[in-house]
């Protein structure tokens, strides 16, 4: 929600809040926070107004004093995030906007700070948001306390008793559709830390009756539908249930099985899962079901006539299930839903009429859904207790905040005895509201040193004692009339009534009312003036309430094999002779034990409002809300919190907001509080009567006193903000000069101190470099290592062949050398994955020619840089095309080379065609000579510059013509690739001066080498072959 433009924020240790007064110059529009600066606090249509303002600006929390008043708003507002609960975390309660987390925050400081047990009380009609509410203060302290692990399970499991109460004790009705049919009292535990260690609940006045019956538009309680709904099919048919509640008759009564704003099948995912984290078995839950699915079939159990007029159940399917789910013996069952027990002259056993059957079958479905649900808190209390003790908010340590959430006053058409019961709940709590409200006034008083001066109110004592008065009251004429032998009726009680009440003020029948009164009374009712009105209650069936199940039905039950039922039904309820307690006495009982907790506690309120019938958000029904105003009291709480002084606040907040309307306090007080707070009242013009001065407070008597001092303070501002402005103008550049100048120097500073200390350790760890690693050194080692492995990362080597590495610190030698070898392999692993098939084969072969030549033959260095390529020829030829031939594979390589005769050494020019298996030597498109790999013996060169290469062939082989002399200019690239494809890369053969070659069988010849200074080829004297290589490279 967001926040209206005239609420001031403060920070307050971090946080951002809303000063309280700062609304009051808005009050017309907006209302005001509390309803005690009211100026006509004694009207109600003031009150309502106010209400109807602030609603109007979705402000619908509103404070009366301590009392948080809620209007249901209908929709989400976004004020319950996170943020907004640590907006409200540890502020003051006056100085905040009114919502749920003030009243939550100020509880829990209450209980840290003073050690004393809290309790916050929930009120209102159903539908007016009393559980929402008491979620909120959950989540609250769920979210701001601290929390262990184990305190983690038990937050979560206090979170989750919340739905599964809900299930079983929530209904749709025609107020609300999530309405609570019961009370419900919650103790949460906090230890010394102020962490949730444990809870508590007690629960009060489940409406069992609309087990049985509901009105029209109303439906009987959550989990039958989410049951029916949600159950996986399986379980149902276990159950005996179909998945249709039109098939039920607890179900159908209301007309209502489906509601568009319930998911029941989500809400049943939503329980088991709750029921799994609070701790319950699966043979518990399975138990809890089958007591559910009973209850159905109790109501699907119809009684018929026999033929002697007895009665007798129709309807046997559903006694087979009944016997089963109950676990229970089936003929007995029969006849306890038949059959009463008589023991007034010994034990005898009388057939129930038709009315009485149903009447027994219905109550055996209230009692056994009334004690499942007992049984169900009771087991919850078992897993929210701390360290399995038995509850005890007094022991050890620990303190507690009580959460009441109780039904408001309710005034209907027809009121029976479940209203007349929540009547006087109300009543109790309104009396226990008046004097814990002048309690606390009056000590606050009496702590301040302000006179206190009695205050008138109506006291209701006299309407309590009218109904819970010993011999006299209307529960002990009650408890005497179901008592009495024989059959007692509804009239005898009343007229039980008018004779032992008749004189009472606030007691009236038709039979002792006037004649205007009587009007309004019906004869079978009486009327109760509550503090809150007047309410008619009937006394048909009144009797009928209070009676317990039939000792009969008991009797069968208490035998259960459910372990639920087996707990909440004793077999003494069946065999003692003690006629057990009635309803109204029970109730009575239970709420004196409430009212003794929460007299022991230390409260505060929440008072719970719906703004109309329809649920529909924006709409404000003045009649309904007028309604809900007087039967909640707050007109009576407003006048009793008005009574004295209307404002008060403690010194320092007060002169802190207002002291620049005085110029003897402004800017700043330098005295006592009191003094200070003197002179600004007394500069204000305050009279006497309008104020009074405590002890740390300051009271102000009438509302219109605190907003003509508010209208001071904003018609001031302007003129404060001018002079603030100008102030800030003239220091503002010598602050931010100074300032500035200020930080540089330390900035300055810092950055010295550090060089310094740098400069130190440097040093020193130069002088202990050749030391072990110690503290002295190890800055330098670590500037060492980290300057040269950056000196690597800016200055790696370049390629594979790039040899520079830099020197590395002793401490990283053995680290240099893997870092280098791992480079040196990614740069060829990447330049080998660079590296194309052409390329790789030329670099093959210029492997082999090195493998063959370096530093063998003088040329080989100048051929290095040379690519050696596919044919030297000038067009690629084939030995087809050559020489017309077929089926010949295709030339490799091809070169022009110049082929020497045996005899006379005679040059004469040829083509070297080099194929996969064999070499030819061609001549004018002729075949000249062919060598067959295989054949080729040797390769024998020169190791000087020239080019002569010789091919050594077997002689015996008569289709070779002995060895091949050959000269060519791409000697090493053209014995490369012979060699390469002979095979024969062992075979090649490098000489100093001498090459012997065979010329024919049994004689050979001889190449003479010789450097000079140009190439010579010339026939010598001995026959041998002179060849002169000129000299590039001397060895």
């Amino acid at each position: 929600m967001s926040l209206p433009p005239h609420w001031k924020e403060v920070g307050g240790e971090g946080r951002v809040h809303r000063v309280m007064e700062s609304t009051l110059t808005a009050r017309d529009r907006v209302g005001v926070q509390d309803f005690v600066l009211l100026e006509n606090y004694t009207s109600e249509a003031a009150f309502i107004e106010n209400l109807r303002r602030r609603f109007g600006e979705k402000l619908i929390y509103t404070y009366i004093g301590s009392v948080l008043v809620s209007v249901n708003p209908y929709k989400d507002l976004e004020i319950y995030s996170k943020a907004h609960m640590e907006r409200y975390r540890g502020v003051s309660f006056y100085e905040i906007s009114p919502h749920i987390y003030a009243v939550s925050d100020n509880t829990y400081r209450a209980m840290r700070t003073e050690r004393r047990d809290q309790c916050i009380l929930i009120s209102g009609e159903s539908g007016a948001g009393k559980t929402e509410a008491s979620k909120k203060i959950l989540q609250y302290y769920a979210t701001t306390c601290p929390v262990t692990d184990h305190m983690s399970t038990i937050r979560d499991r206090l979170l989750q008793s919340n739905p599964v109460l809900e299930a079983f004790g929530n209904a749709k009705t025609l107020r609300n559709d999530n309405s609570s049919r019961f009370g419900k009292y919650m103790d949460v535990q906090f230890d010394f830390r102020g962490a949730p260690i444990g809870g508590h609940i007690l629960n009060y006045l489940l409406e069992k009756s609309r087990v049985v019956h509901q009105n029209h538009g109303e439906r009987n309680f959550h989990i039958f539908y989410q049951l029916l709904e949600g159950g996986e099919q399986d379980q149902l048919s276990k159950l005996g249930l179909e998945r249709n509640a039109q098939k039920y008759h607890y179900l159908v009564k209301g007309c209502c099985p489906r509601v568009s704003s319930i998911n029941d099948k989500s809400d049943w995912k939503t329980v088991r899962k709750a029921l799994t984290v609070i701790g319950f078995h699966e043979e518990e839950v399975e138990d809890l079901l089958n007591i559910i699915a009973s209850v159905l079939h109790l109501g699907n159990t119809q009684f018929g006539e026999g033929e002697d007029g007895e009665t007798q159940i129709t309807t046997e399917p559903q006694l087979t299930y009944l016997s089963k789910l109950l676990g229970v013996d089936g003929p007995a069952l029969r006849e306890a839903l038949t059959h009463k027990k008589l023991t007034a002259k010994g034990e005898e056993v009388s057939p129930l009429s038709f009315e009485q059957a149903v009447a027994a079958r219905d109550a055996l479905a209230k009692a056994v859904y009334g004690r499942a649900f007992t049984w169900l808190v009771a087991k919850i209390n078992q897993s929210l207790a701390f360290k399995d003790e038995v509850y005890n908010s007094s022991k050890g340590s620990s303190s507690v905040i009580g959460l009441l959430d109780i039904y408001g006053f309710e005034v209907f058409q027809h009121n029976s005895f479940e209203q007349f019961c929540i009547n006087y709940c109300n009543e109790k709590l309104q009396q226990l509201f008046i004097k814990l409200t002048l309690k606390s006034e009056q000590e606050e008083y009496e702590a301040e040193g302000i006179t206190w001066e009695p205050v008138k109110y109506f006291d209701n004592k006299i309407i309590c004692d009218l109904v819970e008065e010993k011999h006299k009251g209307f529960i002990s004429i009650l408890d005497e009339e179901c008592l009495r032998p024989g059959e007692p009726s509804d009239i005898s009680f009343l007229e039980k009534l008018e004779d032992t009440l008749g004189g009472h003020a606030h007691f009236v029948t038709h039979k002792l009312a006037n004649g205007k009164t009587r009007k309004a009374v019906g004869r079978e009712e009486f009327r109760l003036i509550h503090y809150a009105g007047e309410v008619n209650y009937t006394v048909n069936g009144e009797l009928a309430n209070q009676s317990v199940n039939s000792r009969t039905a008991g009797s069968v039950i208490c035998q259960s094999d459910n372990q639920i039922l087996s707990q909440c039904f004793h077999r003494e309820e069946v065999t003692t002779q003690k006629r057990p307690e009635t309803a109204a006495t029970q109730f009575k009982n239970s709420l004196a034990k409430l009212i003794e907790i929460l007299m022991s506690k230390e409260p505060s309120y929440v008072r719970c409002i719906k703004p109309n019938d329809a649920k529909q958000s924006g709409r404000f029904d003045e009649a309904l809300v007028r309604h809900q105003v007087k039967y909640l009291g707050l007109m009576e709480n407003l006048r009793v919190r008005r009574a004295g002084f209307a404002y008060r606040r403690r010194y320092e907040a007060f002169l802190q907001r207002y002291k620049s309307l005085c110029p003897g306090t402004w800017p700043n007080w330098q005295g006592r509080l009191a003094d200070g707070v003197a002179t600004l009242v007394q500069h204000l013009g305050y009279k006497p009567e309008e104020y009074k001065l405590g002890k740390t407070k300051i009271f102000i008597r009438f509302p219109k006193t605190l907003f003509t001092t508010e209208d001071a303070l904003e018609a001031r501002r302007p003129a404060l903000g001018r002079t603030i402005q100008a102030k800030y103008h003239r220091i503002r550049n010598a602050v931010i000069q100074s300032a500035w100048r200020g930080m540089k120097s330390r900035r300055k500073a810092r950055r010295r101190r550090h060089a310094a200390e740098i400069i130190r350790k440097f040093i020193k760890g130069f002088i202990y470099r050749h030391y072990e690693r110690c503290p002295e050194n190890e800055y330098f080692l670590d500037h060492q290592r980290f300057s040269f492995l950056m000196t690597l990362v800016r200055n790696p080597p370049k390629s594979v062949l790039d040899k520079s590495w830099p020197v590395p610190p002793p401490s990283l030698t053995e680290a240099s050398e893997h870092l280098c070898r791992l480079c040196m392999q990614n740069m060829m692993r990447a330049y080998c994955r660079r590296i194309q098939p052409e390329w790789k084969k030329q670099m093959e072969q210029k492997v082999v020619a090195s493998q063959i030549f370096q530093d063998q033959k003088d040329s080989y260095p100048q051929s290095v840089p040379k690519l050696f390529v596919a044919s030297r020829l000038g067009r690629a030829h084939t030995l087809t095309d050559t020489l017309d031939l077929t089926n010949t594979p295709l030339t490799d390589y091809g070169v022009a080379v110049t082929k020497y005769d045996r005899r006379g050494y005679k040059a004469r020019p040829r083509q070297l065609l080099l194929t996969s298996s064999f070499a030819v030597l061609v001549a004018e498109a002729k075949l000249k000579q062919r060598i067959d790999y295989a054949a080729l013996r040797s390769i024998s060169v020169s190791s000087l510059t020239d080019g002569f290469m010789v091919l050594h062939v077997p002689s015996e082989d008569n289709k070779q013509k002995s060895d091949v002399v050959l000269q060519c200019d791409h000697v090493i690239e053209v014995v490369t690739k012979l060699a390469t494809m002979a095979d024969k890369k062992n075979k090649v053969n490098i000489s100093q001066d001498s090459i012997k070659f065979a010329v024919a069988r049994g004689k050979e010849g001889v190449i003479d080498f010789t450097s000079g200074s140009e190439l010579k080829v010339a026939k010598g004297k001995k026959g041998h072959l002179l060849v002169t290589a000129p000299q590039l490279n001397p060895r």
